[in-house]
């Protein structure tokens, strides 16, 4: 059995459980378990990886090779010390089709035109995240949480899936089969989420993506109930070739509405890191600016190819939290994984099969769990809403989000969220507390 000093270098030999039963960041497994490990963070990180950049117009297959891309540079920029899958990010979604003018929803390989006006703002985006992580890297990060305290990221968080939920209503349609087809992947991805085993637990998107998927092959195909799922651009496919990679177009405007994304991304990884360090017992704040710049650069090599922004993945914290293994080793065999996915176009053909209805379920599920997460900040983090200074910023950032409020000057459109988010942080600064505050704002009736 390895020592404790072997344990702290990282040298184990074979998978020696230390006696809280954790494998920590730096550790190693044998390889057989290294590779069953890190096959489970592919499985984990597929659904979202996937759904994002369909729900963009962007291809999936180049989005999951840039995904792979991405979690390769994190790990060299981290120093192997931070363990994090970077896969699609959520947080794009409404700035893109804000940028692009795209209906989101199922194109099939036809795509979004304007992907290239949207991969010129993911890199400026990139550039602004990879600056503050070099400025967290000199000074720390604790003036990011002067800007954005709990009650700030949760209220931002929050807007963003709120402001994405016209998106899942209209991509279900309206055509009966399809409602009750996006119920169903609902129901199956509850279901899964609470009574399944284990591991499936960690699993709901993309077990509830199958069971949808399956379920209306069987009544569109078999029993004519709805449009039948076409298999043709599957078969004509090559199993190998290159990833569709499409270069940026950099125009101002769409740089200015999607380049503000950088905050939110920061207020995700702050929070990834935080929560991988409380579940290690380690400290890992020094490596919090290299965490961010290791994103940041993910996303701007993202954006010179053709893929979608990146961000840590918290359903890959989940799985960590499952089994207890944190070594960042397993995440470089996902990022390969990913990268021969990639390279396989019939993989990508069959990923265009998922009906619009299917997605729509996927995407109610996980468009709300971001407006809940931004409600879970604000418990974990015990927000006290009967202070003035934490109640408006909220309940404004809230309205404007939900409301889908934009401002336009000239021909540049600021988006809901970037209003949102600016409202939060300005109002907050402004609401700061220079006494105890003694006046609160009465949220109800007495009791």
């Amino acid at each position: 059995m390895a020592t404790r000093t072997e344990e702290a270098q990282g040298y184990l030999p074979r998978w020696t459980l230390k006696s809280e039963g954790i494998i920590a960041p730096e550790e190693r497994l044998p390889w057989g378990q290294t590779i069953f490990l890190g096959l489970q963070h592919v499985l984990a990180m597929f659904g979202s990886t996937v759904l994002a950049p369909i729900l963009m117009g962007f291809d999936p297959n180049t989005a999951i090779f840039f995904s792979g891309i991405g979690t390769l540079v994190f790990f060299l920029v981290v120093g192997g010390r931070v363990p994090s899958y970077l896969g699609s990010s959520f947080s794009f979604i409404a700035v893109v089709l804000a940028a692009t003018g795209f209906a989101s929803g199922f194109h099939g390989p036809g795509l979004n035109p304007n992907i290239p006006v949207a991969l010129g703002g993911i890199i400026a985006c990139g550039v602004l995240y990879a600056i503050i992580g070099l400025i967290v890297m000199f000074t720390g990060y604790h003036w990011i949480e002067v800007i954005m305290p709990p009650a700030v990221t949760g209220a931002i968080v929050a807007v963003i899936g709120l402001n994405l939920a016209p998106v899942a209503i209209g991509d279900i349609g309206t055509d009966t089969f399809g409602i009750i087809m996006a119920i169903i992947t609902v129901l199956a991805i509850a279901l899964i989420a609470i009574y399944a085993p284990s591991f499936l637990k960690r699993l709901p998107i993309l077990l509830g993506g199958i069971i949808g998927y399956l379920l209306y092959l069987i009544g569109a195909n078999g029993f004519g109930w709805g449009k039948p799922i076409d298999f043709s651009n599957v078969a004509k496919a090559a199993w190998i070739g290159l990833p569709n990679f499409t270069g940026p177009v950099f125009h101002t405007d769409a740089m200015i509405l999607i380049a503000p994304v950088a905050i939110i991304l920061v207020a995700e990884n702050l929070g990834h890191v935080k929560a991988v360090a409380a579940m290690t017992g380690q400290n890992l704040d020094r490596y919090l600016g290299r965490a961010f710049l290791g994103d940041g650069l993910s996303t701007i090599l993202a954006g010179f190819g053709g893929g979608t922004g990146v961000t840590t993945y918290a359903e890959n914290i989940g799985v960590m939290a499952v089994t207890r293994i944190y070594s960042t080793l397993l995440f470089i065999v996902a990022a390969v994984v990913a990268l021969i996915l990639g390279f396989c176009p019939k993989f990508g053909q069959l990923i265009y099969t998922i009906p619009s209805s299917v997605l729509g379920g996927l995407a109610i599920v996980l468009f709300g769990l971001i407006a809940a997460t931004g409600a879970r900040i604000w418990v974990q983090n015990r927000v006290d809403f009967s202070r003035t200074r934490n109640l408006i910023p909220v309940a404004v950032a809230l309205t404007i989000g939900a409301g889908n409020f934009q401002i336009a000057m000239g021909s540049f459109t600021l988006s809901a969220i970037g209003v949102a988010t600016i409202a939060a942080i300005v109002l907050y600064q402004i609401l700061r507390e220079r006494a105890p505050e003694e006046q609160t704002v009465e949220t109800g009736p007495e009791a």
